[in-house]
């Protein structure tokens, strides 16, 4: 929510002589008021969106790091009781469009969601055919039709997907998608295995997954592929 302090000066009087009539006292200014506070809630804090990325903040002699210890120091100067948490917005490389609308939409701003969402409905994934990797929505389409894939295909295929054109090797994989708890963990052998369903079920589209021979497995976007990404990137990237 966009919060506003209401900063209308208050107009002050000038001393008058003696033996002028007593000017009535001015009305006590009140203080600044918040606005957009629906009724029955109060303010609690705010939020600054600062769109800047790493090169920017190094073109200016700084860096992201620098800019959040200046503004927390800031901060605790001007409201020494005040609580601060920063996070910092992620993005897939070469996503575009303004810093700051980046940041607003990682950072769940309910605005920039809702203008975003309307914008969806114009560009559903598949519409064009070819492959979807639709991380929203944890779905794949292939030529508009949602593949059959289980929870743990699409995570496979969806941690390929976030380190594009990078190789992970077998035991990575394990390690990452797969914890002690779980009733059947692979090994670095029948990890083929997995991979070996997913692509079955890429049908023609299964060179996006690619075997990097004696390492491990790598995906490579081609031009009938297409990645939905609708707010923020997945969890598994921090």
């Amino acid at each position: 929510m966009s919060l506003a302090l209401d900063t209308t000066p208050t107009r002050h009087l000038s001393a008058v002589p003696e033996a002028a009539p007593a000017a009535p006292a001015p009305a006590p200014a009140s203080a600044p008021r918040l606005r957009a506070v629906p009724d029955g809630t109060e303010a609690r804090g705010f939020v600054l969106y600062v769109g800047i990325d790493e090169l920017k903040a190094l073109e200016a002699g700084t860096s992201l790091g620098e800019i959040v210890s200046q503004l927390k120091a800031l901060t605790q100067q001007l409201a020494p009781s005040a609580e601060t948490h920063a996070a910092v917005a992620l993005a897939p490389e070469g996503a575009g469009g303004r810093d700051v609308d980046v940041v607003r939409l990682a950072l769940h701003d309910p605005a920039a969601l809702a203008k975003h969402r309307g914008t969806e409905i114009d560009e559903e994934p598949g519409a064009r055919g070819g492959v979807v990797v639709d991380i929203s929505r944890k779905r794949l389409l292939l030529d508009g039709d949602a593949a059959p894939l289980t929870y743990k295909e699409f995570e496979l295929l969806q941690y390929l997907v976030l380190r594009e054109g990078r190789t992970i090797d077998r035991a990575e994989l394990i390690s990452s998608l797969w914890s002690a708890t779980d009733d059947e963990v692979p090994n670095e052998r029948t990890i083929d295995v997995h991979v070996r369903r997913l692509r079955s079920k890429l049908g023609a589209f299964e060179d996006i997954v690619r075997t990097v021979r004696g390492v491990g497995y790598r995906f490579d976007r081609h031009a009938d592929v297409s990645i939905r990404q609708a707010s923020t990137p997945s969890p598994d990237v921090f």
